[in-house]
């Protein structure tokens, strides 16, 4: 028997292609950048702290490459 995303991903074969472009890379770019498959602490409150200092960095990188790093500066000091 066939589990809802099963029936979901067999209505449209894309749906994985399309997660894995959208979804897998920042996960993998993160991945790379801590320089391990592990994170560096313990229980999940830390876990999930560290987690979210790797998507911070990640999101400035991003937001850094499309917009530029003066109109990144410019709009931080207009805060």
């Amino acid at each position: 028997m066939w589990s809802e995303v099963q029936r979901r991903l067999a209505s449209n074969p894309d749906a994985m292609r399309t997660r894995r472009e959208t979804v897998e890379h920042p996960f993998g770019t993160i991945k790379a950048r801590m320089g391990a498959t592990h994170f560096l602490v313990k229980c999940l409150r830390n876990v999930a702290a560290e987690m979210a200092l790797h998507v911070l960095a990640y999101n400035l990188t991003r937001v850094m490459n499309i917009v530029g790093k003066p109109s990144l500066i410019a709009a931080i000091r207009a805060t």
